[in-house]
């Protein structure tokens, strides 16, 4: 949120929100909405790392087309995700300056504040879902139909309960952890989470030693949510949320492994470093002030060898890369390593 809201942070205790808006888009619309392509839209930023998941979904998937995309600016104001990006300010489809207005079209009074990822029903204008733990699982199960030739699956049947085990553990000790750290009110309850943060890592670190992906020998679903923690840790969570004991780049496995990511059609060409660092330092001012963007850290070695590859594993499956970035999609070169 904006406003007020930013100046809370590390003043009060940080607890994640539950999704709100649960609808799930499936194949026999049991919610009420089906899987239809060109139906819906696609809410992010590409500063927002729960955001990012659904981002790299669609690509790896092939979904573009079928499910178009919005992405706001990473600066919000008192009403929070903005479309500024945008010509006149307002997104061309939606016609809307704010994502709020979508919310306030679903509900009014809704608990939880505005959030991305989010989906819209263009048609009314409505948001339609805001629950980012689910709605990546529904891109890779329940939009199948649209995805393009070649698609991975992401949420293979035959290891979906080992997948959820891996990504619990992520989620609570990584993901929402370095979160915890980082809005802490005091020394005790951010000892907590920092802690939890490394050890975490550590443990999937050993994990990923002697294997290439966190699941099987392909992407998962679990692969991605990792991701989207670790690309941006050396260059906000490191500094700016205290998760300091080390940094990314300073583990073998893990920076080897986020690279390879970062290196794999789908992951790294979807992230904007300028965003995620402009969002994190000027948004969250009860933490940061002064608004003060940080020069560093050096992103080069983002596109440095890896050797990866010589731990085996087929990125994806039997499958293929997801083609070139949509023109309107590409990441403008300032957010990106040369």
């Amino acid at each position: 949120m904006g406003g007020d809201g930013n100046r809370s942070y590390g003043h009060k205790k940080f607890t994640r929100s539950r999704s709100h808006f649960a609808d799930r888009i499936t194949a026999d619309g049991r919610d009420g909405w089906p899987v239809t392509a060109g139906r819906y839209r696609l809410v992010v930023s590409r500063a927002c790392p729960w955001a990012s998941r659904a981002v790299i979904s669609r690509r790896l998937l092939g979904l573009e087309d079928a499910l178009p995309m919005a992405v706001a600016d990473p600066v919000q104001d008192d009403r929070s995700w903005r479309f500024t990006l945008d010509p006149d300010g307002r997104d061309p489809v939606l016609g809307i300056r704010y994502l709020s207005e979508a919310y306030d079209r679903r509900e009014s009074g809704y608990p939880g504040g505005v959030s991305v990822p989010a989906v819209v029903d263009v048609p009314s204008g409505r948001l339609v879902t805001n629950d980012y733990q689910q709605l990546t699982l529904d891109l890779a199960t329940e939009w199948t139909a649209l995805h393009r030739p070649g698609a991975p699956d992401l949420y293979p049947a035959d290891r979906r309960e080992e997948i959820d085990e891996v990504m619990a553990g992520v989620y609570r000790d990584v993901n929402n952890g370095v979160y915890r750290a980082g809005f802490a009110t005091g020394q005790e309850e951010y000892e907590e989470a920092c802690t939890a943060v490394f050890r975490r890592l550590e443990q999937l670190a050993e994990r990923l030693a002697a294997r290439r992906y966190l699941v099987g020998d392909t992407l998962t679903e679990a692969d991605i949510r990792l991701f989207t923690t670790l690309v941006r840790f050396d260059a906000v969570y490191h500094g700016h949320f205290k998760c300091n004991r080390w940094k990314l780049a300073e583990n073998p496995v893990l920076w080897a492994y986020a690279r390879d990511l970062f290196q794999t059609p789908g992951f790294g060409d979807t992230v904007d470093f300028d965003h995620i660092k402009r969002h994190y330092y000027q948004v969250h001012t009860g933490i940061n002030p002064t608004g003060i963007v940080p020069l560093g850290p050096d992103l080069d070695g983002w596109l440095s060898p890896h050797h990866r590859e010589e731990l085996g594993g087929r990125p994806f499956g039997g499958g293929t890369p997801p083609g070139p970035v949509p023109p309107g999609e590409r990441v403008a070169a300032r957010g990106r390593p040369a």
